[in-house]
């Protein structure tokens, strides 16, 4: 049964009060893949009754009142991504369709979700305790650098009128929040929960082992205290390692409580297990299909966390570094509920996660150390206690592939090829190349040029071209006709106009002419979007070069793409800028042709 949506459902369900109320900017869909489901659910399973109010109109009062008064508080949530990434392309225009809207209609939530359905709930329920989290507060829950407004924001706990935020994968959070609202204790006093981060009514609240950033009125005068405050925040998202971090404005000082926990594999089962009904709410039958359903339907989450480390990846700040993964018999009771569905065709679309290969922690030493502040597991090079191995992983695919109804079992999540080229055993990539790619293996090398790669903290040029030599050897071998889709990436932090040629050299050379490129979106929280804002490497406070002009943007992307006419000029220009018209002509190595006049 879905939860309550309307007065109806209440009356229907004799629920005089509900406990709390979540408001979300996508549309209700009770799938394990969507954070409201989960959270949602989770509270139903320690007793409290929930309610769903989807995508409130921010000018219609009535919207925000439809479940009454909840008993303990408003939880909102702008949805599964950020608001304006779903609203917007990297050169601000508009997008035409929002995935998590019925029919797939844009504007059925406000920029700045969380801000505004806050500030309404505020204004219509002002004495009722407000929590924000989802990935649009986690990743804004300190000053942060706003791409769409060109200006450092404040954190998004004030701006939205909320008196606490719950950061990162936010189940234990969520529950003890909920407890401790449930015993009595005023909001404003809740201040001890790991993974929040709240208003500090007075200097007592602060710990006394808190670390303090610099002032929000210091980080809008000096991008050198931005990029410092920034390094600080990266160094403390470990659960075993992080201090409370402080951050003071003119009238209220911010306190980050250390992150929670990550969850155990069973308390990760259980999450997955909780009677999800695996699908949109009935009222959007006639609203219109939600498209963001299509490719989690029947996929399976296997993990959660990252410690790829990859600069414009917002991960370590979210999910985190330490894997989290479920069960061999959780992940099989799952993929048993999906081959009952009666539209089901007998393909598993993904079995993963934010990397689909790391199905075990990255070292022992996490277990009890937590993760190294100032080393990366993975990236330029692999550490020398990285565990690698596929073998768990690769059991759980096996039984998949095996369970009656089942067809084909695909892997469309990330794979980083760098960890599956670390693995002495080779079994599981022969496996992944024989059973589990549908015609394409999508893979991220996302540029070619070293100097670029550091920047990004991605595996070196000749990693990824080891990698394609042994994936073709496997086609072959097998006897299958299978591409790689490599994802590119321009104008990222450290990206010069002779970078941006070297990777369309290779793009010539390689005979690969990608219809898609994915320009350099600087987004809260993330390692690049602060080289982006300041011009500094944060990890060694050395400059780093930043395309920012919307010319030298377009040129950089237009040279992946230099055989679409469309981009003729650009090319052309980028390539008299950079001083290399040899690469203008009729010969085999020209990217265009010269000019006709």
């Amino acid at each position: 049964m879905f939860l309550p949506i309307n007065h109806s459902d209440l009356e229907e369900r004799n629920i005089e009060q509900l406990d709390f109320i979540i408001i979300s900017g996508d549309a209700y869909i009770d799938h394990p893949s969507f954070g409201v489901a989960i959270i949602s659910r989770k509270l139903e399973a320690h007793g409290y009754r929930v309610g769903i109010i989807a995508q409130p109109n921010i000018n219609k009062k009535q919207d925000f009142k439809k479940l009454g008064t909840p008993r303990l508080g408003f939880l909102i949530t702008a949805g599964n991504i950020d608001s304006m990434v779903n609203h917007y392309s990297v050169s601000k225009r508009r997008r035409k369709k929002d995935q998590y809207s019925p029919g797939g209609e844009a504007g059925l939530r406000p920029d700045y979700a969380t801000i505004k359905y806050g500030i309404n709930v505020r204004k219509i329920f002002p004495h009722t305790p407000i929590i924000i989290g989802g990935i649009e507060a986690s990743l804004r829950r300190l000053a942060h650098y706003d791409y769409w407004s060109n200006e450092v924001r404040k954190s998004i706990l004030i701006d939205a009128k909320a008196d606490l935020l719950i950061y990162g994968m936010s189940e234990l959070s969520m529950i003890e929040v909920a407890d401790s609202l449930n015993s009595g204790i005023d909001v404003r006093d809740i201040c001890f929960i790991k993974g929040t981060v709240f208003k500090a009514k007075e200097p007592s609240f602060i710990p006394d082992n808190a670390i303090e950033l610099p002032t929000y009125d210091t980080l809008l005068e000096s991008k050198k205290a931005y990029a410092e405050s920034y390094m600080i925040q990266y160094n403390n998202t470990d659960y075993h390692t992080a201090n409370p971090l402080v951050e003071k404005y003119n009238y209220h000082t911010i306190v980050q409580m250390p992150p929670n926990r990550p969850l155990t594999q069973f308390e990760m089962d259980q999450v997955y297990n909780l009677p999800y009904e695996r699908t949109y709410h009935p009222i959007y039958k006639k609203l219109g299909h939600i498209p963001a359903i299509n490719e989690v339907k029947f996929s399976i989450i296997a993990n959660r966390g990252c410690y790829g480390g990859c600069s414009f990846c917002a991960l370590t700040n979210h999910q985190g570094r330490v894997i989290q993964s479920r069960s061999k018999n959780s992940i099989i009771k799952e993929a048993k509920q999906i081959i009952s569905e009666p539209d089901f065709k007998g393909y598993i679309h993904d079995v993963g996660g934010p990397t689909a290969n790391f199905y075990d922690k990255a070292c022992d030493k996490q277990l009890t150390k937590g993760v190294c502040q100032h080393k990366q597991c993975i990236g330029e090079e692999e550490c020398s206690l990285l565990k690698i191995t596929h073998k768990n992983y690769l059991s759980i695919l096996r039984d998949l592939r095996d369970l009656e109804g089942v067809k084909k079992v695909f892997i469309r999540s990330g794979i980083r090829y760098d960890y599956l080229l670390h693995d002495e055993d080779d079994t599981f990539f022969k496996e992944l190349v024989k059973h589990h790619i549908s015609g394409q293996l999508k893979v991220a090398p996302e540029h070619i040029s070293d100097n670029v790669l550091h920047y990004m903290n991605k595996p070196r040029q000749s990693v990824y071209n080891k990698f394609v030599d042994k994936y073709n050897t496997l086609n072959k071998h097998y006897d299958k006709n299978q591409f790689l889709v490599p994802y590119l990436m321009s104008s990222h932090p450290g990206s010069t106009l002779k970078d941006a040629i070297e990777l369309a050299e290779y793009v010539r050379d390689l005979n690969y002419y990608p219809k898609q490129v994915q320009d350099f979106y600087p987004t809260p929280g993330t390692l690049a979007t602060t080289m982006y804002y300041t011009g500094l490497d944060p990890r060694t406070m050395e400059t780093v070069y930043v395309p920012k002009t919307r010319k030298e943007k377009a040129m950089q992307r237009a040279l992946i793409q230099f055989k679409n006419p469309k981009n003729y000029q650009l090319v052309h220009d980028a390539l008299i800028h950079a001083n290399r018209p040899d690469l203008i002509g009729h010969h085999k190595l020209a990217l265009i042709r010269p000019k006709r006049y």
